[in-house]
């Protein structure tokens, strides 16, 4: 499948400050998390996409087109911007009625397309009630919706999570999903690991302006083979398993806790195996098994410090 989006050394600096250094990356339809701190250039990185910013070095593509001052490409994106900047005095739905106006649309598209926007983000009680009167997470949740209101082919969202309630989240997270699912190529932009994690396997991950990694958070971590995994066993009987695991290949540590044993592998597949033929053959005497840090957030703090 072609690629979407395409840069190649891509960079700007803004005098001796460098936001983006150097970024080659190709991204294809669904779901791309773009990771890294607050500063490490993503904001900077996804306004050279919109053709907001102009490249110091570098070439960015969208739809094999240059999207600077390129009508019909940004026709074809959706944005939601970090920064806030609504009219109060409208209600959310005129809100991105008149966004979807002022794209082209007719009165009587613009109308459905802004209802059925605010039906996705959950805001068709709320959509009638002016913008000075919501929350942070409501008008966080209008913002998602006029991205998503135009008939684009690439959404771009950066920081969409800021001010959502634990709720409204995980109503975003699904909503992001089944973009992804029916095709839509989505890149949303996060400082928070975790709630990237949730969405997409496919990230890019920034830290001072430089890409660190660019793939599957599997095949990423993958990579990091001297970094041993750390396996947190719960179970009613941890000197069982300890006999068991001694002789499992990669093993660096055994350590007994208060709920059962932390293993320490650069092997992790080995363990696992184990602990399954136990159980299989012992029966139920784990309660539960995870790997401690096999997260985006052990692969970010990893790369950072190597």
């Amino acid at each position: 499948m072609s690629a979407i989006v395409t840069t190649k050394n891509l960079s700007k600096w803004f005098g001796e400050v460098i936001a983006v250094n150097n970024m080659s990356v190709e991204i294809h339809p669904g779901v791309t998390g773009l990771l890294g701190p607050n500063g490490s250039g993503k904001s900077t990185f996804l306004k050279m996409l919109l053709g907001l910013c102009v490249p110091s070095r570098g070439e960015v593509t969208i739809f094999d087109q240059m999207p600077r001052n390129n009508r019909e490409v940004l026709r074809r994106v959706g944005y939601c911007p970090e920064t806030e900047d609504m009219f109060d005095a409208l209600t959310g739905f005129e809100f991105i009625y008149w966004l979807n106006r002022q794209w082209g649309m007719e009165r009587s598209v613009a109308k459905k397309r802004a209802f059925d926007a605010c039906e996705r983000v959950g805001m068709t009680e709320r959509m009638h009630d002016r913008i000075t009167h919501y929350s942070k997470g409501m008008r966080q949740r209008i913002k998602i919706g006029q991205a998503l209101a135009l008939p684009t082919d690439l959404l771009i969202l950066d920081e969409p999570m800021s001010g959502l309630d634990p709720n409204g989240r995980e109503e975003i997270f699904a909503l992001l999903q089944s973009l992804g699912a029916e095709g839509l190529t989505v890149i949303v932009s996060s400082h928070i690991l975790y709630e990237v994690e949730r969405v997409t396997d496919e990230i890019l991950m920034m830290h001072q302006g430089s890409l660190l990694a660019h793939g599957h958070v599997r095949e990423i971590r993958a990579l990091i083979d001297e970094h041993p995994h750390t396996i947190i066993i719960e179970c009613a009987n941890p000197r069982k398993w300890i006999a068991r695991l001694t002789a499992v290949p990669g093993l660096i540590g055994l350590e007994l806790t208060t709920t059962g044993l932390t293993v320490r592998t650069k092997d992790p597949d080995q363990c696992y195996q184990q602990l399954n033929d136990g159980i299989i053959e012992d029966g139920a005497d784990i309660t539960a098994f995870h790997c401690a840090d096999d997260n985006l957030q052990a692969v970010f703090d990893y790369l950072v410090k190597r």
